[in-house]
C-alpha cells in the first residue's frame, strides 16, 4: 500500500532555494563574533577573530619557533598590524648540498678559537658576602642583584661577540642550593660525561670553590668511561695532566652491574650452603656434624684465599697505568677520603664526617653514581633530608657524607644548536628542526656501522653526481624510515621527523657512540680517534651473527675488525625462517637442476 503524498513535501530544487534564501537562513553567517579590533594604515577599523585552541595547547611548552611563527606570535602579543605586499621580483636561489644548520670545518675551527679567547667570561654567579648581622631580606636582595648582574654579563657576551651559548639555569633557587652545597662540602666533585668532558665541565666553578675556602678541593669525575677505549682514556689523561686537572674515570653502569652480580652470588652461596647442610644433617649421624662444618669452613677459607690471590695479581697488572683505570665503588670512596682536606676532629666530642658535594648536569649520570654508591653500601646507608627540600645529605659510611646537589646547567659555549641536541641538552621531543642534528650524526657515525647496526642500506649520491662521499641527513632518515615502515599520514612518503627522533635518542643514549677528542695542536682526527668504537663486537648479537654470515672472509683478518676498515661492506640480509629454508631446499636442492627452467609452456598440461 502506497502512502499518500504529504502536501508539505517539496522538491529538491525548492529545498535548496529555501535553505539558501529562506527565513532566518544564513543568520550564523551574519553574526560578528567578538574579536580583535584593528586599525590599518588608512584609518579603517576591522575585526579579526581570535584563534580558538584547546586548553592543553595553550599550556604547551614552546622552546623553539620558526622565523614566521615567531614573527606572528610577537605581532599578536604587541597588537601590531602589518600588511603583506606581493612582490614581483622573484629570485630563484640555487642551494648546494651543504647543510645550513651545520658549520664547515674552517668555520668550526674559527668559532672554537673565538670561544677559547672568551672562555674566561663564562662564570657562575657568586653569593654575596654575609655575616650573622645580615638580615634575610637584605641577603635576598643582594643575591637577586648578583644574579641579575651575572645574567646581564652573559647576555652582553652573547650579543656583542655573536657566540652561541648553551641553555643555562636562570632560577635563583637552584643556584642557592649550589651555594649551600659548596659552603658545607670539603670536596666538590664535578661529574661529567666521558663523551665530551669539557662541555659539561665548569672551570669557573673550581675557582669559586677556592674563593669560598682555600682548603676545599676539586675533583673531576669522568662518568660513563666504559664508553671509551683505552687509547681514548690515555689521550684524555694526557690532556688532564697537562692542564693540571684532578680527574678520575668511573662508570656507574659497570658499578651497578657489579653490585647486582655480587648480590646474586651471595644469594646463590647462601642457598647452596643451606641445602648442603640440610642434606648433611639428614644423611650423616649427629656425631659427624662437627666434621662437616669444619670441612665447609675450610672450603670457604680456600675460596677466599684464591680470590685474594687473583685480586692481588689483578692489582699488580693494573699498577702500570693507574691514570686510565675505571674505579670501583670502594676505590671511589677511598678516593673521596684521599682528596678531601683533613677535618679537625678535636674541637668536639663527636667527630665531624667528611662531606662530599656532588655537582653535575641533569643527564651526566649523577643520580646513577649516587645509586651505585648506595647500592654497594646498602647495609650502612641512611638517607636524611637536608635543611631544604631540594638537596639532601646521604650518610654513605661512618666517615663520608654525600651532599647531593640538584642537577644544574652551567653556561658554556656551543658551535650549533645541533650539537646541543646531540649532547642531550635540548629535549628531542620538542625538536622542530631535525636536519641539523641528523646531519651531525651522519657526519660522525660511519655509514658502514650505521647500516650494520640497523640493517638498512643508505642510498647516497655518487661522486660524479655531486655527492660528498658522506651520507646526508635526508639520506639516512629516509633509509631508516623505509626500513621501519614510518610513513606520513595520507601521503605514503617516509616520515623523516619520526625517524630523526629515534636515531637521535639512540645517539644520546650511546647506542650510536661518538667520543670527542681532546683539544690538541694539531687537532686530532675524530674519525681516527673513534675507529675502535666501530668494531663488530659493539653490535648486538643478532647483527653480529648476520654480519658474520655475509662478510665471512671479507674483513682485514684482525680479531676484532672495524667496520671502517672496509667501507664497502654491506649489512647482512635478515636470516630466513624454517619455512623459507625448506622451500628453497626443495626447489633448489640436489636433483632439481631444471626446477627453475620451463621447457614447455605453462598451459601445456591443461
Amino acid at each position: 500500500m502506497v502512502l499518500a503524498k504529504s502536501k508539505k513535501a517539496l522538491g529538491l530544487g525548492n529545498s535548496l532555494m529555501n535553505d539558501r534564501f529562506g527565513k532566518g537562513k544564513g543568520a550564523d553567517r551574519k553574526k560578528v563574533s567578538a574579536g580583535i579590533h584593528r586599525t590599518d594604515q588608512d584609518g579603517q577599523t576591522y575585526v579579526t577573530n581570535a584563534p580558538k585552541e584547546a586548553g592543553w595547547v595553550k599550556m604547551r611548552s614552546v622552546t623553539e619557533q620558526g622565523a614566521l611563527d615567531e614573527f606572528l606570535s610577537t605581532a599578536e602579543l604587541a597588537g601590531t598590524d602589518f600588511t603583506a605586499e606581493k612582490m614581483n621580483n622573484v629570485k630563484i636561489i640555487q642551494t648546494d648540498r651543504k647543510n645550513p644548520y651545520l658549520l664547515s670545518a674552517a668555520e668550526e675551527r674559527a668559532t672554537l678559537r673565538k670561544q677559547m679567547s672568551k672562555r674566561n667570561r663564562l662564570t657562575v654567579p657568586r653569593r654575596p658576602q654575609w655575616n650573622e648581622n645580615t638580615t634575610a631580606q637584605d641577603l635576598d636582595r643582594r643575591e637577586r642583584a648578583s644574579l641579575l648582574d651575572w645574567r646581564r654579563g652573559l647576555a652582553e657576551l652573547q650579543d656583542d661577540e655573536d657566540l652561541l651559548m648553551t641553555p643555562f639555569e636562570r632560577n635563583i633557587e637552584v643556584w642557592r642550593q649550589l651555594w649551600r652545597v659548596i659552603e658545607r662540602s670539603d670536596l666538590v666533585v664535578q661529574i661529567v660525561d666521558a663523551r665530551d668532558p669539557l662541555l659539561f665541565r665548569s672551570e669557573d666553578l673550581e675557582k669559586y670553590v677556592k674563593e669560598v675556602d682555600s682548603q676545599k678541593n676539586n675533583l673531576l669525575l669522568v662518568n660513563k668511561a666504559d664508553m671509551m677505549t683505552l687509547r681514548q682514556r690515555e689521550a684524555w689523561a694526557d690532556y688532564f695532566e697537562k692542564n693540571g686537572i684532578n680527574y678520575k674515570f668511573f662508570s656507574a653502569s659497570l658499578a651497578k652491574a657489579r653490585n647486582t652480580k655480587m648480590d646474586a652470588e651471595d644469594e646463590d652461596e647462601t642457598t647452596e650452603k643451606d641445602a648442603f647442610l640440610g642434606e648433611a644433617q639428614d644423611a650423616v649421624p649427629p656425631e659427624a656434624d662437627r666434621l662437616a662444618e669444619e670441612a665447609a669452613k675450610l672450603d670457604v677459607q680456600d675460596e677466599h684465599e684464591l680470590d685474594d690471590e687473583w685480586a692481588s695479581e689483578e692489582e699488580l697488572g693494573n699498577e702500570d697505568d693507574q691514570r686510565t683505570r675505571i674505579l670501583t665503588v670502594d676505590e671511589l670512596e677511598a678516593l673521596f677520603l684521599k682528596n678531601a682536606p683533613q677535618v679537625d676532629i678535636l674541637e668536639s666530642e663527636h667527630p665531624r664526617k667528611t662531606q662530599i658535594g656532588l655537582v653535575g648536569y641533569p643527564n651526566v649520570g649523577k643520580s646513577s653514581t649516587i645509586n651505585a654508591l648506595i647500592g654497594a653500601k646498602k647495609v650502612s646507608v641512611s638517607s636524611t633530608p637536608g635543611k631544604t627540600k631540594h638537596f639532601q645529605t646521604i650518610h654513605l659510611s661512618p666517615e663520608v657524607i654525600l651532599c647531593d646537589c640538584p642537577g644544574l646547567v652551567f653556561p658554556n659555549f656551543a658551535t650549533t644548536k645541533a650539537e646541543l641536541v646531540c649532547n642531550g641538552i635540548l629535549p628531542i621531543d620538542q625538536l622542530r628542526e631535525f636536519t641539523g642534528p641528523a646531519g651531525l650524526v651522519a657526519k660522525r657515525i660511519p655509514q658502514s656501522f650505521f647500516e650494520a647496526l640497523y640493517g638498512v642500506k643508505v642510498k647516497t649520491r655518487p661522486l660524479e653526481e655531486g655527492g660528498a662521499g658522506i651520507p646526508t641527513a635526508e639520506e639516512i632518515l629516509i633509509a631508516y624510515a623505509i626500513a621501519r615502515g614510518f610513513t606520513k599520514t595520507g601521503q605514503g612518503q617516509p616520515d623523516e621527523s619520526r625517524a630523526a627522533r629515534y636515531i637521535l635518542k639512540d645517539y644520546v643514549s650511546g647506542k650510536l657512540l661518538f667520543c670527542k677528542p681532546p683539544p690538541n695542536d694539531p687537532p686530532i682526527d675524530a674519525r681516527e680517534f673513534n675507529q675502535e668504537l666501530y668494531q663488530t663486537e659493539h653490535l648486538p648479537q643478532k647483527r653480529q651473527a648476520a654480519l658474520a654470515v655475509q662478510a665471512e672472509g671479507s674483513t682485514t683478518g684482525s680479531e676484532d675488525p672495524s667496520l671502517m676498515d672496509n667501507p664497502d661492506i654491506l649489512p647482512a640480509p635478515p636470516l630466513q625462517g624454517e619455512k623459507s629454508t625448506r622451500l628453497d631446499r626443495k626447489f633448489f636442492g640436489p636433483g632439481q637442476g631444471t626446477a627453475g627452467h620451463l621447457n614447455m609452456p605453462f598451459s601445456h598440461q591443461y
